[in-house]
């Protein structure tokens, strides 16, 4: 959770990563109007909750080394001149790392050039890491109506390059700020790693790709962890619930006492069951032909499960198989 704001002439990135915010008001749109009408500033909650479950995502659902979990949040308070990512455009250096490695330092020097630039940043607030794929942490950031969106993103752990995140989520309507909003997370993949599987190893995409949405049938790979033929949509892996505060309390929601808060059945608590189908491997070679001289032989072949259903999904078909066959060399 922010701790405190820096104010100044030219922002910049001071002390520790995701404890100091860069912005200030300093600010007259670089262009035309604002985005917003809305007086003053406005502050919000953030609350992040996880939905990583293996029940959701039963496929390589990743239980060691390391377990299923979440990166530190990262926010940006910003104007439409500016965007962390884009779906359909290629990620910076800054996010590439960021979805990678969790590594923010090149992000943050990112988000810092672009404020002193053109003054479309207002502020870096974070959220603390979840230690496994079903948990919340929370946060709390200021707009300004020159500033009246906001970005952020999460790395999903383990993964090649994936992340959730939100690009441009405008809190001004008109000359009202919104009191709530509640966005279903999904996860993309930042276009600048080949690995199909959550623990994949390295693999550069070379050329890079640009940012892309990941679903259950793209890539459309049986290799890749969320692929779910079955179903139309994944359901999401993730939410954020935004709520304007007012008087330092949050609206309907009792207030957070700590950054990393339990799961609480008054926030979300559902859970969605997502079939996965029994996959075999191929069907070995047939075996000798064997049996008497004085009847028909049997030959065999047989194959292996490599990945048990789950969620009601289609059990596995017959693992041996056996014909007829003529002996040879029979005396």
């Amino acid at each position: 959770m922010v701790k405190s704001m820096a104010t100044c002439t030219v922002c910049s990135v001071l002390g520790t990563l995701f404890v100091t915010v860069l912005g200030c008001v300093r600010c007259l749109p670089v262009d035309g109007e604002p985005l917003c009408a809305a007086g003053g500033r406005a502050k919000y909650s953030l609350i992040f909750t996880g939905k990583w479950s293996r029940t959701a995502f039963p496929k390589q659902y990743p239980l060691y080394r390391p377990p299923a979990q979440w990166s530190p949040l990262m926010v940006v308070t910003h104007s439409s001149d500016y965007h962390m990512w884009r779906v359909g455009e290629y990620a910076s250096n800054g996010v590439r790392e960021f979805a990678e490695k969790g590594e923010a330092w090149s992000l943050m020097r990112e988000v810092e050039a672009s404020g002193e630039k053109i003054q479309s940043v207002y502020g870096v607030f974070s959220a603390p890491a979840i230690p496994n794929g079903i948990a919340q942490t929370s946060t709390e950031f200021d707009v300004h109506a020159r500033h009246s969106l906001m970005s952020f993103i999460v790395r999903i752990v383990p993964s090649p390059d994936w992340f959730v995140g939100g690009d441009s989520i405008n809190l001004c309507e008109g000359d009202n700020w919104k009191e709530q909003m509640s966005v279903d997370l999904y996860p993309y993949d930042a276009g600048t790693d080949s690995g199909f599987t959550f623990s994949s190893p390295n693999f550069a995409t070379i050329p890079q790709d640009s940012i892309t949405e990941v679903t259950s049938s793209s890539p459309n790979h049986p290799a890749n962890s969320f692929f779910y033929p079955r179903v139309k949509q994944l359901p999401p892996i993730a939410r954020v619930l935004l709520t304007r505060l007012k008087d330092n309390r949050l609206i309907g929601i009792l207030p957070a006492q700590s950054n990393l808060i339990p799961m609480s059945n008054e926030i979300d608590d559902t859970v969605s069951e997502t079939p996965l189908d029994c996959e075999v491997s191929t069907w070995s070679s047939w075996g000798l032909c064997m049996g008497k001289c004085t009847e028909m032989g049997v030959k065999r072949r047989t194959r292996y499960v490599r990945l048990k259903p789950a969620n009601s999904g289609y059990p596995c078909p017959e693992l041996q198989e056996q014909e007829p066959c003529v002996l040879h060399n029979c005396v």
